[in-house]
């Protein structure tokens, strides 16, 4: 078993479920970089419960590259599981386990190289961010990205470490999701000017949000770089009311936007939180939010990351990252992590134990080139 391998391990086996304590985790983190030698500084969010992390390697003082990774995962209910999600499997070349390709096979391979990291003579740090409740909205990251000013010279680059089959990621778009909410007046159906309906105050909300995506999907603007091209917006959930027979007291929505570069995602659903607005009985808030990620090719990001994982890279990706966050704080970001995005998110979610060594060998040879 390599280092990478007995590191997966042990980060599989604990259940960081996204929205919940994660203390757990960072202990062990944090003991396994002190027994190397590293110091971590664990940066505790608002919710009390939750943390992030950050580590150098190499001078402090000078600007070197982040390695970012999240450490929570969704969870692991599903019934073709065909054994314990967060005990790591395997199975032939396969590794399974929640989690083991989104995205803590990266973070595996960063802390096995940490060793070669301590061996080299590094001119410029590597740092390490492992953030929370990426899955929920990258609710961590933007806590720890606003400390970075006390934790290290500016970074030229952040490399995200989301699952690309290790081919460099140049952009993503950005999200916004809300969640509306009616309260109603309860009463018998057979009388509903005695009541007040919830479900029927969303409607005109769901009308503007048709119309909205109706325009971005005709007029644009256009990206051909993503598929669709378009920024997007749709309803993911609507529930409500109890009875066929009671008027509903009580319905919520929660809806999304995507949006491709230059385009503001809050901004689409602007509109349709202006209709809520008109009606005191609806309230919004927001469930998660991240901006756009757009990398020129000809950044020097991308060129050392293009050298180092000697794949071409994909112009644009439809999930998202923490990566927005970096590049809207001054600091480029870039995708580039091992596996496929196709696994995450499902049962029997797995990384071979050849990407696992690929992304190890990457972090190699970053390491190599700072100390050259």
């Amino acid at each position: 078993m390599s280092r990478a391998e007995e590191v997966l391990e042990s980060l599989v086996g604990i259940p960081s479920v996204a929205g919940t304590p994660n203390a757990q985790i960072m202990d062990f983190v944090q003991t396994y970089l002190e027994g190397h030698g590293v110091d971590c500084q664990r940066m505790m969010g608002p919710e009390g419960d939750r943390e992030n992390l950050f580590a150098t390697i190499g001078p402090r003082d000078v600007p070197g590259y982040i390695l970012s990774a999240h450490l929570d995962v969704v969870p692991a209910n599903e019934p073709e599981w065909q054994a314990d999600p967060f005990r790591l499997r395997v199975d032939g070349d396969k590794l399974l386990g929640r989690g083991a390709v989104d995205m803590k096979g990266f973070a595996s391979a960063a802390l096995a190289a940490i060793p070669d990291m301590r061996q080299r003579n590094l001119s410029r740090p590597i740092h390490l961010a492992l953030s929370y409740d990426e899955e929920l909205g990258c609710r961590g990251a933007p806590h720890m990205i606003d400390r970075l000013d006390d934790l290290c010279a500016k970074p030229l680059g952040s490399i995200v470490g989301e699952p690309s089959d290790m081919r460099p990621v140049l952009r993503h778009k950005g999200k916004v999701a809300l969640h509306f909410m009616a309260a109603g007046v309860p009463g018998h159906s057979a009388q509903p000017d005695q009541g007040r309906n919830a479900i029927h105050a969303l409607l005109p909300v769901l009308n503007a949000l048709q119309v909205e995506t109706e325009k971005a999907r005709e007029d644009g603007p256009f990206n051909p770089l993503f598929d669709p091209s378009y920024s997007t917006m749709q309803v993911g959930t609507i529930q409500g009311g109890s009875a066929i027979n009671i008027i509903p007291d009580h319905a919520e929505m929660k809806v999304e936007a995507r949006a491709i570069p230059d385009v503001d995602a809050m901004g689409l659903l602007q509109p349709v939180i202006d209709q809520a607005e008109n009606d005191p009985s609806l309230s919004v808030s927001v469930l998660a939010q991240y901006p756009s990620l757009s990398l020129p090719e000809e950044s020097e990001l991308a060129t050392v990351v293009f050298r180092i994982s000697g794949k071409e890279p994909v112009a644009a990706v439809s999930y998202g990252s923490e990566g927005g966050l970096f590049e809207r704080a001054g600091i480029p970001a870039i995708i580039c992590g091992p596996g496929k995005i196709e696994r995450a998110h499902k049962p029997e979610e797995f990384i071979t134990r050849g990407e696992l060594d690929e992304a190890y060998q990457f972090v190699v040879g970053l390491s190599d080139f700072l100390s050259a």
